[in-house]
């Protein structure tokens, strides 16, 4: 599965960039996610619970952190295994672009689930993926919006 998509945040890069290197703040962003805890400049662990359909599981993952640019790009990419549910890996390209007094997060993504996920179809995993990223944005841009007015 491959997602592309652009999202105009009205925050400076900086901030957006430091945002998106804060695991408190992706904590409260990432849909589902009960743990994100930084182990190294680079990595991180996550448990992430989330329903697919029929299918409810909690992921146990690492992410890492790779080709940074800061305050521009990097490549974050992970892993996550939810037992009998499957599990689910990928990565995204994240750029950010001044635009302004706001910053344009670009981002190409690309995932693969197996086990019970992947038995669900593509078409609602599909759905089901892009419904979490737009959750996502949505969540990190009000938590930018609300620490720029704090």
């Amino acid at each position: 599965m491959d997602m592309t998509g652009e999202e105009r945040i009205a925050a400076p890069r900086d901030v957006v960039w430091a945002a998106l290197n804060d695991p408190d703040i992706l904590k409260q962003c990432i849909p589902g996610c009960q743990s994100l805890e930084k182990i190294s400049p680079t990595e991180l662990t996550a448990t992430v619970k989330l329903k697919i359909g029929p299918v409810s599981a909690s992921f146990n993952g690492e992410v890492t952190l790779s080709n940074i640019n800061a305050p521009e790009s990097y490549t974050i990419s992970g892993e996550g295994k939810g037992g009998i549910a499957g599990f689910a890996k990928g990565g995204a390209d994240v750029t950010l672009k001044e635009e302004g007094s706001a910053t344009i997060l670009h981002y190409e993504a690309k995932a693969q689930v197996g086990g019970k996920i992947a038995q669900l179809g593509s078409r609602l995993v599909d759905s089901s993926a892009r419904k979490l990223a737009q959750q996502f944005f949505a969540d990190f841009s009000a938590a930018l919006n609300g620490q720029a007015s704090a």
